[in-house]
This record gives structure tokens, C-alpha cells and sequence, in this order.
């Protein structure tokens, strides 16, 4: 028991990986576009929080 204590945590999938044998090319080009605009969604949202962290971090600094 001691020892699966010591195990790193493995990272949860946030996505399925889909079976891709079974789409054609324009489904792909589809998925890639899905994909695409998710990485951007969460990439504005992480400007946003870096931004939140810097405007907390500077109100926050000391002297």
C-alpha cells in the first residue's frame, strides 16, 4: 500500500482519442478544425488568468 502512495498521480485525459481509420479526409480536416479552435479557446483563457495573476501578484507585491 506503502508503495502505490509513492506512485506519481498519472494526469487525467481530457479528451477521447478518437478511431481515426474510421474517418474519411474531410472528417479529419473537421476534426483538426475542432481542435484547432478549442486550443485557441484555452489559450484566451489562459492569457486571462495570467493576466488576473499578474494584476494580483502587483497589487500583492511588497514594498
Amino acid at each position: 500500500m506503502a508503495e502505490e502512495e509513492d506512485l506519481p498521480l498519472r494526469r487525467t485525459k481530457r479528451l477521447e482519442k478518437l478511431v481515426l481509420d474510421t474517418l474519411g479526409i474531410d472528417e479529419l480536416r473537421d476534426y483538426i478544425l475542432e481542435l484547432k479552435d478549442e486550443i485557441t479557446r484555452v489559450e484566451a483563457d489562459i492569457g486571462r488568468k495570467q493576466s488576473h495573476r499578474s494584476a494580483a501578484d502587483a497589487f500583492f507585491k511588497r514594498p
